[in-house]
């Protein structure tokens, strides 16, 4: 699905981008694009990155915003 229709962004881009490391918003915006133009899509990947982050036990990312 895609969440950052702006720089065409799905969520599997998303969750490989965290699996290879990236741990902050900043990471993810600074990698794939993700919140750069409209805005629309933060909270969607503030969530999914919330998400995989406490699925995977928790990490730093989890209380970064």
């Amino acid at each position: 699905m895609y969440v950052c229709v702006c720089q065409g962004v799905t969520t599997r881009q998303i969750s490989a981008t965290i699996a290879k490391g990236a741990t902050t918003f900043k990471a993810l915006r600074d990698e794939l694009g993700v919140g750069t133009c409209c805005g629309k899509c933060c909270r969607d990947v503030h969530s999914q990155l919330n998400r995989e982050c406490s699925d995977a036990g928790g990490c730093a990312c989890a209380q970064k915003r």
